[in-house]
């Protein structure tokens, strides 16, 4: 409130004035719908930005070839989901499934996934999911250091375009994309490090879905670590 019409109000009240009628009123109050509209229209730019600036990184890993496209694939799986996530799922490479339909933790240990991050009150379509390796290797064999190489600078590139606050790694291929050095995984499932090229994003290690399905005994750790990036987030 202007601080003159206070005052003014205040001198009013204290000579006896309780009620002041007004003859009309230039006062507009917007529309909740024109309200909402104009605040979606304030959050889409950013949005359909970061869209566009990781299409185009998926246009650049295409041309220049650097990250390998595997003999026997159907080509690249780009990562897919909200770009405006604060948390990014990280993978090791696309299997079978996710090879034939051209989307990233779309096979069984990707469902896996999905119903586990329900569990812990999140959705597959509020994060955004991706992987080192943008195709499919021979056998859905592990990647080799040289091939975790000539991918890490386009995932590098990702990370940048969303810049979310926490990174999950799913396996230790995939943290050791993000941290360039391997860490066992038994040793260090559950801890958080910090994103060394933006230490304000912290990175989260645990299992990869498809470990869970070979190995069940080992959900009950899965599910703790899946529980703690709720609070990690804040």
């Amino acid at each position: 409130m202007d601080t003159r019409l206070e005052a003014t109000l205040r001198a009013l009240k204290a000579i006896g004035f309780d009620v002041i009628f007004l003859e009309s009123s230039q006062v507009y109050r917007q529309p909740r719908q024109e309200q909402h509209r104009q605040t979606e229209n304030l959050e889409k730019p950013q949005t359909d930005s970061k869209k566009k600036l990781l299409e185009e990184l998926y246009r650049r890993i295409e041309t220049e070839g650097k990250c390998p496209k595997f003999e026997g694939s159907s080509g690249y799986v780009f990562g897919e989901g909200n770009p405006d996530s604060p948390v990014v799922f990280v993978g090791e490479a696309p299997g079978e499934e996710e090879d034939k339909l051209k989307r990233p933790f779309v096979g069984k240990a990707g469902q896996y996934l999905n119903r586990k991050l329900q569990e812990v009150g999140l959705k597959r379509e509020d994060v955004y999911i991706t992987n080192v390796v943008k195709s499919r290797p021979p056998n859905n064999r592990k990647p080799t250091k040289e091939e975790i190489a000539s991918c890490v600078g386009y995932l590098k590139k990702e990370i940048e375009i969303i810049n979310p606050k926490l990174i999950v790694c799913l396996g230790s291929t995939a943290l050791e994309g993000i941290m360039g050095k391997s860490y066992p995984i038994t040793k260090y499932r559950g801890q958080v490090f910090q994103y060394p090229f933006n230490p304000k994003i912290k990175v989260l290690l645990t299992y990869h879905p498809a470990y869970i399905l070979r190995n069940p005994h080992a959900e009950k750790e899965f599910v703790e670590d899946l529980k703690k990036i709720k609070e990690l987030l804040g």
